[in-house]
This record gives C-alpha cells, sequence and structure tokens, in this order.
C-alpha cells in the first residue's frame, strides 16, 4: 500500500466514525445500520468484563438486522426520559490497515444531554474497530464499545 493509499483510508475510517457519531448524537437512528456490513458485531462492554475475556455486554448485535431491530425498539417500545448525546472522538490509533480491513482504536468521551438542558458526562471508553475497506463507502465489521466504568447508566437505550 502507498502512502497515498494508506492517508486515503485514515482520511476514509475518520469520516466513518465521524458520520457515526453524527447520525446518533443528531437523532437519525435509522441511519445507523447502514454503517455496517452483515453480518456485523456491535457490542457495548465494561472495561473489565472486556479484560477478562467475557463476551457478554449489555448490548450486542450481530446483524444489520439486529441493529434495525434495536432503532425500531427506541422509536415503538422502549420508554425511557428523552435525552441526546455530543460525542467527542480521537485520537485514532491504526492498529493495521491491510488491503480490505483496517484494525482502529479510538477513545470517546459521551456527553448525555436531558430533555431539561441538563448536560453530564454520560460514558468514556475506546471504540475497537474493524472495518471494512474494500468498497467506495467503508462499514464496520466490529464495533466494539469498551466502556470504562463498571457502572451501567440505566438510561443506556440509545448506541454509544
Amino acid at each position: 500500500m502507498t502512502d497515498r493509499d494508506e492517508q486515503a483510508v485514515r482520511i476514509g475510517v475518520q469520516e466513518l466514525s465521524g458520520l457515526y457519531a453524527e447520525i446518533i448524537d443528531e437523532d437519525r437512528l435509522e441511519e445507523w445500520p447502514d454503517l455496517f456490513v452483515d453480518p456485523c458485531r456491535y457490542q457495548i462492554i465494561s472495561h473489565s468484563n472486556h479484560e477478562a475475556g467475557m463476551r457478554q455486554g449489555v448490548m450486542y448485535a450481530a446483524t444489520r438486522g439486529m441493529l434495525l431491530d434495536r432503532v425500531f425498539t427506541l422509536r415503538q417500545a422502549n420508554l425511557y426520559e428523552p435525552h441526546r448525546y455530543r460525542h467527542v472522538v480521537g485520537p485514532y490509533r491504526f492498529k493495521s490497515i491491510e488491503r480490505d480491513t483496517a484494525i482502529v482504536h479510538t477513545h470517546f468521551i459521551v456527553a448525555r444531554i436531558m430533555h431539561s438542558g441538563e448536560t453530564t458526562l454520560f460514558a468514556t471508553g475506546r471504540y475497537l474497530d474493524d472495518i471494512d475497506i474494500s468498497g467506495p463507502d467503508y462499514k464496520f465489521r466490529e464495533r466494539i464499545v469498551v466502556i470504562d466504568s463498571d457502572q451501567i447508566d440505566t438510561l443506556l437505550a440509545i448506541p454509544i
């Protein structure tokens, strides 16, 4: 891979990550599953459970259909206090860039904004991403959201 190709991959990965945060933060959740290949893996897990090798997280999906179901239940079935997120993402650590795959670890901070306007720090952690870079639109094969705290807020309804 040439330096120019690698730079294009780095920009494409950052665009995908930025779009991911924008879709969630702007409440365009119906677009969220389109950022993943099928099958895929999306998981939110605590740092200690991840380090212990436990596979069960607090949110899990293995297909785009499961992601679509998550959005449907958020819109139609789940009852939760109205709120939204604002992501701050970076820095990006490119662990490897292969022919059709980028492995990237990225830190994040998410603020939660309640309907009342109250803003609190909701979550910190890192994304562990396996990204399909084979086509013009990069997509997540796997996004593991490792949150730093073992205490999961009961308002964890929206993907992080």
